[in-house]
């Protein structure tokens, strides 16, 4: 049974660059913004180590220091963050009803949705021990770190290939380790690894094992057609097999894409539902960056601004 009732004016569900900024830009706007953290309080950022693509640092920054200083910032500002899970909505009347950990009612006169998405991965223990420490599953955020060294990426698709083609121009060898006997990507990306002479493709093969005690230091490679055992020595060990949309708790009620992002319209974070605005990784699958979810989150607070003010909610 629910306990708790409490109103809103802006309802921020989920952390992370988009989240935190949209609760910046909310905040200096006297939204009076509550902001809950999710299942991962700061994002896919508090698994990751160094950032060094992010202006303003020019030395770098720790993942989990930069959503720190943000989720810092934001309070500063006067934005009400909070830990705990928005675990149903309904969005079906104004104002929403959005229940937290199964027990206290939101009702909120908007709601920005910072959900953000979840790397998919091939479910080894050992890439769990060495995530952070070798592997990771952002070769554009994390193949700097690798230059002029061997590595290995997981995957057959377009974004793999891209990836893959992405490390070959930093890496001096590119292990890309394929279960099937083709690619998935077009054929425009199949010819482009393909042509690269410093990629080598282990088609018919998946990761039986990272190897390293406590940094990566090579790769178990399976033959899925005899069973036979190989070994690579790489540095960096790459996982490229998608991304999961956090998305789920939305589907009665907005649109998704066939991968489940959420759907807004061209130029702006406004969803099917009015009212209902969308940023980050939740609702972009082709970009995927701290920065371009943080200028997502400022786009989705100045929307709820200005569609609060049409609706002379505050």
């Amino acid at each position: 049974m629910n306990q708790e009732t409490e109103n809103v004016e802006c309802l921020i569900i989920g952390s992370g660059p988009a989240g935190f900024t949209a609760a910046i830009y909310a905040a200096r706007a006297e939204m009076k913004p509550v902001l809950y953290e999710g299942i991962q309080p700061g994002g896919q950022l508090t698994i990751t180590t160094e950032v060094e693509n992010y202006p303003g640092y020019p030395d770098g920054i720790m993942g989990p220091t930069m959503m720190d200083n943000f989720k810092k910032q934001a309070q500063r500002l006067g934005a009400d963050i909070r830990y705990g899970i928005v675990t149903s909505v309904d969005f079906s009347q104004r104002p929403f009803k959005c229940i937290v950990d199964d027990q206290k009612t939101i009702m909120a006169q908007a709601v920005i949705i910072a959900t953000g998405a979840s790397a998919k991965w091939l479910g080894i223990p050992s890439e769990q021990r060495l995530n952070g420490s070798g592997v990771s599953a952002c070769a554009v955020c994390d193949g700097f770190f690798y230059r002029g060294q061997d590595v290995a990426i997981v995957g057959a698709g377009d974004t793999a290939c891209e990836e893959a083609s992405y490390l070959a121009k930093l890496c001096k060898k590119v292990h890309m380790i394929v279960r099937k006997d083709t690619f998935r990507a077009s054929k425009a990306m199949q010819q482009r690894v393909l042509n690269t002479p410093n990629i080598e493709v282990h088609f018919n093969h998946e990761t039986d094992e990272i190897l390293g005690d406590t940094m990566v230091s090579g790769a178990r490679l399976k033959n899925t057609l005899d069973g036979s055992m190989k070994t690579i020595d790489v540095t960096g060990f790459f996982v490229a097999i998608g991304h999961h949309p956090n998305t789920d708790l939305f589907k009665p009620y907005l649109e998704l894409d066939e991968q489940g992002y959420i759907k807004t319209k061209a130029g702006s974070s406004y969803t099917n539902v009015e009212g209902v605005f969308a940023c980050g990784d939740a609702q972009d699958k082709i970009y995927r960056q701290a920065i371009t979810a943080a200028g997502s989150g400022c786009m989705a607070a100045l929307d709820a601004e200005r569609w609060l003010a049409a609706q002379h909610s505050y």
